[in-house]
């Protein structure tokens, strides 16, 4: 069943389809629930499965303001409230990996599943330094130059041109809360999540590096890693069946709740 729900003037979207235990589903940056519908199809014969439009992705509208991961993680706290749901299973993939470690820092949760999912402050090299300080000299120096209008176009144009195909494909304001949740390191939470983690990763990912699942499973105190290789970022559609194998043994003893 598809439905909405208004929280913080966003209109949320997610579908809401199974019944059980409840496993919510986070996509991750650029995409939307339908992203994590295989996961959805996998589980929702034994369990009831949440699965989020993510604000300003899909069919959710976007925020009115600059939010940061933690206002994303606000607006998940309250869409599960209002579905009186408590205890859940949370899967993150990619940025939804990082609300879904705010969430589990802070709330109950029966256990948690990260899947290439970012959260740690990505390393920067020195050509991206260079690239962010020639953007904020830029944006100071162009309008002065140029004049306001002119140098906006210029700087707009070139923040297109060196910006990840993300960030280029992203709306001004989204743009503004994609640079704004990258530099959101969570790693200090890491150690507060109590519930049973899993981490699932392809050892090619480029976007959440491997070394990043093996930060989080040295810092979340009961947590496992499994790699697949020849895997990237979507290592849920890189190799389905080991996906699946690891989330039906990892949620075995919760599929016989439900019975």
């Amino acid at each position: 069943m598809e439905k909405h729900i208004e929280i913080n003037n966003v209109d949320i979207h997610y579908n809401d389809i199974g019944s059980g235990r409840t496993v919510v589903l986070m996509h991750g940056w650029g995409c939307s629930s339908a992203t994590l519908l295989s996961i959805q199809n996998l589980l929702q014969n034994d369990f009831r499965i949440i699965n989020i439009d993510l604000p300003g992705f899909g069919n959710s509208s976007e925020p009115q303001s600059v939010w940061g991961v933690y206002e994303y993680a606000d607006a998940i706290e309250k869409l599960l409230a209002h579905e009186n749901i408590v205890d859940p299973i949370m899967l993150g993939h990619s940025y939804g990996g990082r609300i879904a470690i705010i969430y589990a820092s802070r709330n109950n949760v029966a256990k948690l599943i990260l899947v290439d999912a970012a959260g740690i402050k990505p390393r920067r090299s020195l050509k991206y330094y260079f690239k962010v300080y020639s953007y904020k000299f830029m944006k100071h120096v162009l309008p002065l130059v140029l004049g306001q209008q002119r140098g906006q176009r210029l700087l707009d144009r070139y923040r297109s041109r060196v910006g990840s195909s993300d960030y280029r494909q992203a709306s001004q304001r989204m743009r503004a809360i994609m640079s704004k949740s990258i530099a959101q390191d969570l790693k200090h939470l890491m150690p507060l999540i109590k519930a049973p983690t899993l981490l699932i990763w392809g050892e090619n990912d480029t976007a959440t590096p491997l070394s990043d699942a093996k930060t989080m499973n040295r810092l979340i105190p009961d947590s496992g890693l499994v790699a697949f290789p020849g895997c990237g970022h979507y290592s849920f559609l890189d190799n389905p069946s080991g996906f699946a194998a690891v989330i039906n043994s990892f949620l075995s003893n919760d599929k016989k709740l439900n019975k």
